[in-house]
This record gives structure tokens, sequence and C-alpha cells, in this order.
């Protein structure tokens, strides 16, 4: 099988891929057309069917696994499949395994990495808060474990949401040890908990996909909520700390237009902020570089709000 990330321009396609997405589109020129995201394990891929009704294109539908025949081509930067021949497969002509993106880092070793710094934690109130989360709810980390940070914007894969976490964890580890004014602990269980609801803003792979919930609540509110019902099972804990922790939650996407209900007010949501927002960029951009061959600029993208292209090669 040739993945998706192996996938250049003018090469051909011959490969089963699990159907992401799939919309019915017309053209200007008034003719149908099909707009399909093709999966796997290595990521995705836009793909067309510009002959609808062409004797090779067979009913198929979303979360389908088929057999995909066509050609890569290249459009404003980004390659796509154009599809000319395309079936539903049966059980035991694919291996579901080769269409989950996956952390490339592992999960285990992540998740013992995060336990660490909830054991480093001084705060008996916050290490119990988070202990309730990521060691005693094992509902909870059997979801954490295998979710997605997105849907596809950043760290869309199994895995994802932990790699975020472990990453802004790390992040706001450090500004802690540069800016002395940080509370540590405070910080370092926000950063923990920031996007715990995403368990359930978004459903499990292979749909990766809102949920209902996720589309009327999001998780920002969500995971606020998520920390009030943990703390009702802590007994004294402080009424002050709640307000900061839920804070950081609340205002961790730092401005009104990208849906925080909170703009920043303790220094501790700002560091949160920054770190989130600074990981879901470099991420967005390595997932970018990795999808494309292309050397040159690569086109506007929305979450860095500018055209794009990776440095070039030089010598010092």
């Amino acid at each position: 099988m040739k993945y998706i990330e192996q996938l250049r321009e003018g090469d051909n396609v011959n490969d089963v891929y699990l159907i992401k997405h799939k919309q019915s589109a017309v053209t200007k020129n008034g003719k149908p057309y099909e707009n399909v995201i093709l999966q796997d394990k290595t990521g995705t891929i836009d793909a067309k069917i510009w002959d609808v009704g062409s004797m090779g294109i067979e009913d198929f539908d979303i979360l389908d696994y088929c057999m995909v025949g066509g050609s890569v081509t290249s459009f404003n930067g980004q390659l796509q499949v154009n599809i000319k021949r395309i079936r539903k497969v049966s059980e035991g002509e694919y291996v579901p395994a080769d269409y989950l993106p996956v952390s490339s880092y592992d999960i285990d070793e992540m998740y013992g990495e995060l336990l660490g710094y909830i054991k480093g934690l001084k705060s008996d109130h916050l290490k119990k808060l988070c202990e309730a989360f990521f060691v005693e709810d094992e509902d909870f980390t059997a979801s954490f474990k295998k979710s997605s940070a997105a849907k596809s914007v950043h760290h869309g894969f199994v895995g994802g949401l932990l790699e975020h976490t472990l990453s802004v964890v790390k992040l706001c580890d450090f500004y802690s040890t540069r800016y002395p004014v940080l509370n540590r602990d405070l910080l370092i269980s926000a950063a923990m908990l920031h996007d715990i609801a995403k368990t359930r803003e978004l459903s499990p792979f292979p749909q990766n996909d809102y949920t209902d919930d996720g589309q009327l609540l999001g998780h920002i509110v969500m995971g606020c909520e998520m920390v009030g019902e943990k703390i009702k099972g802590i007994e004294g804990f402080p009424h002050k700390l709640e307000a900061e922790i839920k804070h950081c939650i609340l205002a961790h996407h730092g401005e009104y237009e990208f849906g925080s209900p909170k703009k920043p007010a303790l220094v501790e949501a700002l560091a949160l902020n920054m770190a989130d927002n600074l990981d879901a960029k470099m991420e967005t951009l390595k997932e970018l570089f990795d999808s494309t061959a292309e050397t040159g600029w690569l086109g506007f993208n929305r979450l860095i709000d500018s055209n794009v292209r990776k440095t070039g090669s030089f010598i010092v």
C-alpha cells in the first residue's frame, strides 16, 4: 500500500482508503462533482470525482473503505487525487490499523511523562484534581489517550490530544522557570486540564467529528464543567483556587473571536494561552510541510493567517 504521506504529484493511485468526507457540489458551469477526503494512518488528502456518472464510480458513503483509482495532481500548492474509479470494499480487503492516523510518539510513554508532572505538584488540592482525571478516572484516561486535539487543524490523530497537552505542559513548565511571577502549580494544572473536554467535543476515530455537545457547547465550556464536577468530590477545595483554574480554561483561546468566553485576566491564563497557541501553530506548519514536497510558497493558511513557505536550506 502507498500511504498518503508518500503520494507525490503525478503518481497513480490504486489502493484502499477510508472515506473521511464526501460532499456533492456543482461547478460554475452547472456540472455535478464530488468533494472527497481520503484518509489513512499517515493523514488525509483532498480528492475530486469530476465524472460522477462514469461507469467506474460505484456507490459509497462516508466511513466506507474504498478501492480508489486515479492520479495525484496539485492545486494551489496542495496535493489532491483525481478519482477515476472507486468501489466499496469488504472486510478482509483491508487492515483497519492502516487507516487511523496515530501520533509518532509512544502513547504510554507520553502519558507517563504527564503523570510525572502531576507527582511534581506541591498543591495538594491541584494534585488531587489532576489525579481525579488522569489517575482515578479509567474511562476518561482511556478516552484521553485515544482522542485527537482537533478535527483537522492540528494534532488530528489518535494520541493527538495527549501529545498536544504534554507539549503545552512542557512549554508552561519552561515559562515558570523563566518568569518567577507565575504560579507553577496553577499553570501546570491548567495546562493539563485546558483541553480535557476534547474527549467529549469530538467523537472517537474513525469519525473524529464534532458531537452534538461539541457543536452546542464546545470544549472550553464543557471543560470548565468537568473540572467543577471533580472539585465537588475534593473536600475543602478553595473557592478562589477553583475560580482561578476555571478562568485559565475559559480564557485559554485568548480572544473572544477565537471562541474564548473570557480574555486572560491572570498571568497564568496568559501564559497558557501563549503556550497553547504556539504549539497549535507549530504543529499546523509541521503537518503542512510534511504533506507536500513543494519548496516554494504553499498558499494562505487560515490558522497562521498568512501565506507560508518552508525555510530554504543554507549554510552559515
